[in-house]
């Protein structure tokens, strides 16, 4: 009997064709992130790129789709950054996608031809760690940091923020890959439908009992603190006199604390008497400390810092933090002898930043001696980071970050939502104040506190800021879930192993 032609196998067999399809389907997660924030999109999202994957037919088709995939989301989740780097992001997203290529054999291996039950079973735990294990490589500060890690998607979403809590964003990200791979098993698998559905079920329930049963942060009053966000317009020197005049407009009204963002001056403080003063003498206009944070460099040390500076009443407090983990091409280039052409083709960076060594806390004296955690922009998005500084007892986390550059993307939207992700984990308070939006305040649980300063504001704004006593699951135990990822790849490789060993031995018999 004559069958009409399959056109669907005829376009899986076009390279060209599949090449792009599967850098489509790795860029669909992207849109689960801000601004767009289709959270739901993400346990849908990787469906598309699972069933290719799994039909191709050799371990190099599945390891070139998984890269190509791979490719396709981190540039759709930095696309931002095009302007700026130009053709080196494409570069860089075909570099870092490569760690997907593993991924791509793990899902044929796991999903391809007709797998029964068991496999099925395992794939819906296997996968998601896989997958976990790329955002770790990819975590790496050298090789981008974890911008974009598939958990952070879920940062307005009150039992995903609970879940947080107990296993950071890696769980978030695990659960996520789950149900996508159950997805994947429904439409490519229907007669072994019974692990997919017990795998819903089971990721249903993860949230249903976090939301309900899972220990939360106990309340221990309010402090109040304010972010002053000066805007664009004026130059260094205009956004300092704008700052200061938001400042004072702050005075009379409570305020313990006043954050300026990243890079919000370009003279240290401690080495301009005159600069300080005019600081200290806001300070005490306001009764508040000042958090301000300078782009210069140091007397006796060289090169340039970036670097957080408490100011009370008489001045600097001697309290600073200079940021450690630098954004790469941003703020330096790595192995600048090699790929320093990338300042001839974009706006990477001319001279490198220096890093600093240690977190630090800085206890304010005009809040009773509160103890806070400051970060700088990209370090927002290391959850090891803000988990250490609650481990060494902060009581609020602030971030202070300038996204200027890319006023008109998604970058600004994506940079202030990893700080719901941070509070929610730490059970802190977290306030991320920017130089020209968007501005953000968040708290213990990681639910939004007050108004969000977008990028058409120059404002000041009052926050009263609720703390919270104890210590999360997540900031006590730390990256289980990243270890159990670890356990049960290695468990899977030893099964593997030993599977192989067998048939040869049966084969002798």
């Amino acid at each position: 009997m004559h069958r009409p032609p399959d056109h669907r196998a005829r376009w899986l067999r076009s390279a060209w064709a599949r090449g792009a399809a599967a850098a489509l389907a790795g860029a669909l997660p992207a849109l689960a992130f801000p601004a767009p924030s289709w959270w739901w999109l993400a346990y849908v999202a990787l469906v598309p790129w699972l069933l290719l994957v799994r039909s191709a037919t050799t371990n190099g088709r599945a390891a070139l789709d998984g890269w190509l995939g791979g490719a396709g989301f981190m540039l759709a989740v930095h696309h931002w950054l095009l302007p700026s780097l130009h053709v080196f992001i494409l570069v860089l997203a075909l570099l870092l996608g490569a760690l997907w290529a593993p991924w791509g054999l793990l899902v044929r291996a796991m999903l391809g031809g007709a797998p029964g039950a068991g496999r099925c079973a395992a794939a819906l735990v296997v996968l998601p760690s896989g997958w976990l294990m790329v955002e770790l490589a990819r975590s790496w500060e050298y090789l981008g940091g974890p911008w974009g890690l598939l958990g952070a998607s879920q940062w307005q979403l009150p039992p995903a923020l609970r879940l947080a809590s107990i296993g950071g964003v890696w769980l978030l990200t695990l659960l996520i890959v789950a149900v996508n791979t159950a997805l994947a098993q429904l439409i490519a698998r229907p007669p072994v439908r019974l692990p997919a559905v017990a795998g819903l079920l089971v990721c249903a329930l993860a949230g249903t009992v976090a939301w309900y049963w899972a220990p939360a942060p106990r309340p221990a009053g309010t402090v109040r603190i304010a972010v002053v966000q000066p805007g664009l317009d004026g130059g260094p020197e205009g956004r300092l006199a704008r700052s200061e005049a938001l400042t004072r407009t702050l005075a009379g009204r409570g305020v313990r604390l006043v954050v300026w963002g990243e890079s919000s001056l370009y003279q240290d403080p401690a080495d301009h008497p005159e600069l300080a003063a005019r600081l200290a003498a806001l300070s005490r206009q306001t009764g508040a400390d000042l958090l301000v944070n300078t782009d210069a460099t140091r007397a006796g040390r060289p090169g340039i810092y970036k670097s957080a500076v408490l100011i009370g009443p008489h001045g600097p407090t001697g309290d600073r933090y200079a940021k450690m983990r630098l954004v790469p091409f941003g703020e330096y280039i790595p192995a600048r002898s090699v790929l320093g052409w990338a300042t001839q083709v974009g706006k990477a960076a001319t001279t490198d930043r220096k890093r600093g060594t240690h977190q630090v806390l800085m206890p304010v004296t005009t809040a009773g001696g509160l103890p806070i955690g400051p970060l700088v922009c990209f370090e927002t998005a290391f959850p090891d980071m803000s988990r250490r500084l609650a481990r060494d007892g902060a009581r609020v986390l602030v971030a202070q970050s300038s996204t200027s550059t890319f006023q008109n993307s998604w970058a600004p939207d994506q940079h202030a939502s990893l700080a719901a992700l941070r509070a929610a984990e730490t059970w802190r308070p977290m306030v991320h104040a920017t130089l020209t939006g968007v501005s953000a305040v968040y708290g213990p649980r990681g639910e939004p506190v007050g108004e969000r300063l977008g990028t058409d504001r120059s404002a000041a704004a009052v926050y009263d800021l609720p703390l919270a006593e104890g210590t999360s699951p997540y900031t006590r135990y730390g990256d289980w879930a990243l270890h159990g990822a670890m356990a049960t790849l290695v468990v899977a490789g030893v099964l593997v192993g030993v599977r192989a060993l067998r048939r040869p031995a049966r084969a002798l018999r």
